[in-house]
């Protein structure tokens, strides 16, 4: 890989390893809803002129607009909102490695629901073991939790897990041949517009503080618009496979960031959780074979999708 690829692939290491710390000191100053529709705007903002630049934004959302809204739905508006108000409670550690568990549960939906949309997997011992490495690695994070009040936080993440594993499957079997970012800024601007009237209503009645602005900013401006930016042009640079290898640096930033800027303790669970979760997501991720090719291929306009990856597959999407 180039000097160039190296630093493309250092960078989304870091954009979506930190929005779990500017969620967290975003919500310590405005609601969950207004968190959401503030990243969704900013990105919308910034993403739309590109994607209308492509030319035929119209056709495609004319043509797609059913599974664009399902993907939607499963990607943006239940997942950010539940991962927001998830960390009202609970570290941004915790939730960040939490979130790294979605190439397990994606594994588990393509197994379960990929027969229907044509995406299913094949499950071999070697995915069988990280299945089994993964979960261990979330009981091991969640279970310490579960007597006091952070149940549902922690079921909220898992919601979220679960919205970014399913929306893949959907992009595999409808959405194969809509550009990126035909695809994320329309979605944006849906959830910015759903999320207005909850966030005017729950708007806080003293300005915010200039650290919640900065990670308001820093998650719509930096975790959302450059990110896909970035994402896009190391696919090119380094191609779809070690794109997306990126993935499994982003819990340890998440860690990092929340020890290093929160104060959060790095405990010996953690330490525990994110090595069986990392081992566990490279398992089950792998390669099983010739028939385990990517459904994702290139956009009409001569740009990769997401990533050329299973459904499931690491993505790091908050």
């Amino acid at each position: 890989m180039t000097a160039r690829g190296w630093f493309l692939f250092s960078l989304m290491s870091v954009i979506w390893g930190i929005p779990y710390l500017m969620i967290k000191v975003a919500v310590e100053g405005m609601s969950p809803s207004g968190v959401v529709f503030v990243r969704c705007a900013l990105g919308a903002v910034l993403l739309l002129p590109f994607a209308l630049r492509q030319g035929g934004l119209g056709r495609v959302l004319r043509t797609h607009w059913r599974p664009m809204l399902v993907f939607a739905g499963l990607e943006i508006l239940g997942p950010w909102w539940t991962l927001t108000d998830a960390e009202r409670h609970l570290s941004s550690s915790t939730s960040g490695l939490l979130i790294a568990a979605v190439p397990i549960l994606g594994l588990v939906a393509s197994r379960a629901f990929g027969r229907y949309l044509g995406a299913a997997e094949h499950l071999g011992a070697r995915r069988l073991t990280g299945l089994g490495l993964g979960l261990a690695g979330v009981a091991v994070l969640t279970v310490p939790h579960l007597s006091g009040g952070d149940a549902w936080s922690l079921t909220e993440v898992l919601i979220t897990a679960l919205g970014y594993a399913t929306a893949p499957l959907i992009v595999a079997r409808h959405l194969k041949q809509v550009s990126t970012l035909q695809l994320i800024a329309p979605c944006l601007a849906l959830a910015a517009v759903v999320y207005a009237p909850a966030a005017a209503a729950t708007w806080p009645a003293t300005a915010p503080t200039a650290q919640v602005w900065v990670s308001l900013a820093g998650l719509g401006v930096v975790c959302t618009a450059l990110a896909f930016v970035v994402f896009l042009e190391l696919i090119r640079e380094a191609g779809p496979t070690r794109a997306v290898v990126f993935t499994y640096v982003n819990p340890a930033v998440a860690v990092g960031a929340g020890v290093a800027f929160l104060g959060e303790p790095l405990t010996a669970g953690i330490l525990l959780s994110f090595g069986l979760i990392l081992a566990g997501s490279f398992l089950a991720t792998g390669a099983a074979g010739a028939g385990a090719s990517s459904p994702r291929t290139e956009g009409p306009a001569e740009t990769r999708d997401l990533a050329d990856e299973r459904p499931g597959s690491p993505s790091s999407r908050i």
